[in-house]
């Protein structure tokens, strides 16, 4: 798929179908994660990997948008991991890039997913749940799945309402 297409189609998806995600497409989004772009390619993240219908519906908990780890056929945390880190700022926007690069990746597979930073709000509870070591941080969670058919449609603002001059 043409990156820019990718970039311009992609939406968040928040319903799915009840179709399981194969491993094999879980590992290529998480492989498209660690091509992002990080400072000194320190590559500061972590993923685990959420099936278990128990730890989807304890995490679910966490987020007023539990119904969507619940219904995703898996969700993917993605963590900090401290202890490559150099400078926060910088590790940070890596591990954003991480993510843009794993949701661009879903739905170059034809999969839908959406990133949740709303469970940051519990992140000690998730991380809990989760059994994330001490060196590691909860960024947010990205549920995957095959997108319920419908039509999804975004604004953006003009790129003259963004430039500063």
């Amino acid at each position: 798929m043409d990156v820019r297409k990718a970039i311009e189609e992609r939406r968040s998806v928040r319903e799915f179908t009840s179709d399981n995600v194969p491993d094999k497409d879980v590992r290529s989004i998480l492989d498209a994660g660690r091509w992002a772009p990080s400072g000194l390619n320190n590559q500061p993240w972590k993923f685990k990997i959420i099936r278990d219908d128990e730890t989807k519906r304890q995490l679910a908990g966490c987020t007023h948008y539990g119904g969507i780890i619940k219904s995703a056929p898996v969700s993917i945390a993605v963590l900090l991991d401290n202890t490559t880190g150099y400078d926060r700022t910088k590790d940070l926007q890596a591990v954003g890039a991480c993510i843009q690069n794993m949701l661009l990746s879903a739905h170059s597979l034809g999969m839908g997913a959406v990133w949740l930073g709303e469970i940051l709000n519990k992140r000690k509870e998730a991380e809990n749940i989760l059994g994330v070591r001490a060196d590691c941080e909860l960024m947010a969670v990205v549920a995957v799945g095959r997108p319920v058919k419908k039509k999804r449609a975004s604004n953006r603002k003009s790129l003259e309402d963004l430039i500063l001059y």
